[in-house]
């Protein structure tokens, strides 16, 4: 009896320990078989992604997103909730938790021509101190009119009015960035954005509108720019377009801007650019001859048309350009050297570096399979870097060619058609980038890709849209509730203007 219950022990013992090892070679292949490109996607080098086929006609796109596509009534909605806002666009406020990360700002009374003073109290707008209209140009007042809309806007259309908490702000609406302040950007450099500056970049102005004829408010452009890359539905044969195919467009590198915009760090770059693109085949970039007063330019291109061309090249200005958001609608090819001002949703960007381009190739092979291995080879040498010595220019002003990259954001979530870079940077004195518009035409894919991954995410994933737009807004003003601290003066202000009336005062003085 002993023996055979001891059998029958041995005979259980073994029956689960073999039940045991099957369940766990069943788990493994569950996990396996539910991710099966977790282990081959941590492989997979910046030169494969690079070529993935881009619309359709490769493995990648044939995966099914991870993420469901964004309706327009969805990204068109101001009336999101806080989380509702994290869930749709995740990343969006990274630029608001850096500031608020390096810890309290002071804010104190700024004098007449500083940044505009205001207050939030219960929800509503009221303004404290701004520079006289006499001291500003027409196109500042525009700019402070816009901004300070955006922000009535925002506060108007918060699900929970409780949720935006009381606060006094700066608004910044010049082009250089002011510490302490609401600033269309910052500076990229970490040396120049130290805890205490309290930099909070914040949407740019033509959100709301940007009066120039062919730029107009960034609704109309990314209308414009939506019926331009999927076409437009009409009523009949005359009325309907199919979209616009990266084999129909323009294959010449397009730039139009003012010569002598460059920031005194960059010495001068767009005249470099003018330099080496003058004359040259694969190049359609022409400073912009003004005429009206400076109201409108005669080879001005409205700014939807830069998305009928394959590259866009662009140039910060002063500080940041207002241009860019725009071109980051297009499928396009965007070149510019490394971003020296990271403007709200910069940090979105993922670059590749052109001299990464030769080692791309190589690795992931050339577009045309039936291609030998030594005309590769050849092609990838054709990137030629010259890169001089920085310059220095009058009054002590030193150019700097090396800029740090751009990090990639922590936590941001990839969608498969997303993967990869969404953009190139070229050397900063330009020396390479007739070279690297030859080596996207020799690499289509690579290159139709890049252009595509950029339309994919800052229009497919919304964050362009005006649901964005509040959203950031709103998480903007908590962020910076949270950070600032009060200097001398600011109690003395009292409530302010309500900005009902200080707004129909600014027009119709």
């Amino acid at each position: 009896m002993g023996r055979q219950r001891m059998v029958m022990t041995k005979t259980h013992t073994k029956r689960l320990r073999n039940a045991a090892i099957i369940g766990l070679v069943l788990l493994v292949l569950y996990v396996f078989l539910r991710h099966p490109d977790r282990d081959s996607d941590s492989l997979r080098s910046t030169a494969a992604t690079l070529n993935d086929i881009p619309n359709g006609r490769g493995s990648s796109a044939e995966k099914p997103p991870t993420r469901p596509k964004l309706s327009p009534e969805l990204l068109n909605s101001r009336l999101m909730a806080s989380q509702q806002c994290a869930d749709t666009f995740p990343g969006l406020t990274k630029e608001i938790d850096d500031a608020v990360t390096k810890g309290p700002f002071t804010l104190t009374k700024t004098g007449e021509l500083g940044p505009l003073l205001a207050r939030i109290k219960d929800g509503k707008l009221y303004i404290l101190q701004s520079t006289r209209r006499a001291d500003l140009s027409a196109e500042m007042l525009q700019h402070r009119s816009a901004s300070l809309h955006q922000i009535a806007a925002a506060l108007l259309t918060a699900p929970h009015p409780s949720e935006i908490p009381d606060t006094v702000f700066a608004l910044n609406h010049r082009d250089e960035p002011a510490e302490a302040s609401f600033s269309y950007s910052r500076p990229a450099d970490p040396a120049l954005n130290q805890p205490g500056r309290g930099y909070f970049p914040m949407p740019h102005f033509s959100f709301w509108s940007w009066p120039l004829p062919f730029i107009g408010s960034f609704a109309r452009a990314a209308a414009a720019m939506r019926d331009l890359e999927e076409g437009k539905d009409g009523n009949d044969t005359t009325t309907a377009t199919p979209p616009l195919s990266w084999r129909d467009k323009d294959t010449r590198a397009v730039w139009r801007g003012t010569a002598h915009f460059n920031n005194v760090r960059a010495g001068r770059m767009r005249q470099e650019l003018l330099r080496t693109a003058a004359g040259q085949p694969w190049s359609d970039i022409e400073p912009l001859q003004w005429t009206d007063g400076g109201a409108n330019a005669s080879n001005a291109l409205a700014v939807e048309d830069f998305c009928r061309r394959r590259y866009v090249v662009h140039t910060e200005g002063i500080t940041y350009s207002g241009r860019f958001q725009f071109h980051q609608l297009c499928v396009s090819v965007v070149l510019t050297p490394p971003l020296a001002w990271m403007q709200h949703l910069t940090h979105l960007v993922r670059p590749v570096f052109s001299y990464d381009l030769p080692s791309l190739a190589l690795v992931a092979g050339d577009d045309e399979k039936s291609r030998s291995s030594d005309i590769i080879k050849k092609k990838t040498t054709t990137i030629e870097r010259k890169l001089r010595p920085p310059k220095t220019y009058d009054n002590g002003v030193h150019e700097k060619l090396h800029l740090a990259p751009l990090p990639r954001p922590p936590g941001y979530h990839e969608d498969d058609e997303e993967k990869g870079p969404n953009m190139v940077f070229v050397a900063p004195d330009w020396s390479d980038l007739e070279s690297v518009v030859a080596w996207l035409e020799a690499h289509p894919r690579a290159a139709e890709g890049i252009a595509r991954r950029q339309r994919a995410l800052f229009h497919g994933r919304g964050y362009f849209s005006p649901a964005a737009e509040m959203c950031y807004w709103r998480a903007a003003l908590r962020g910076w509730a949270r950070a600032v601290r009060y200097g001398d003066g600011i109690a003395a202000l009292g409530l302010g203007v309500p900005w009902e009336e200080f707004s129909l005062k600014e027009m119709h003085r």
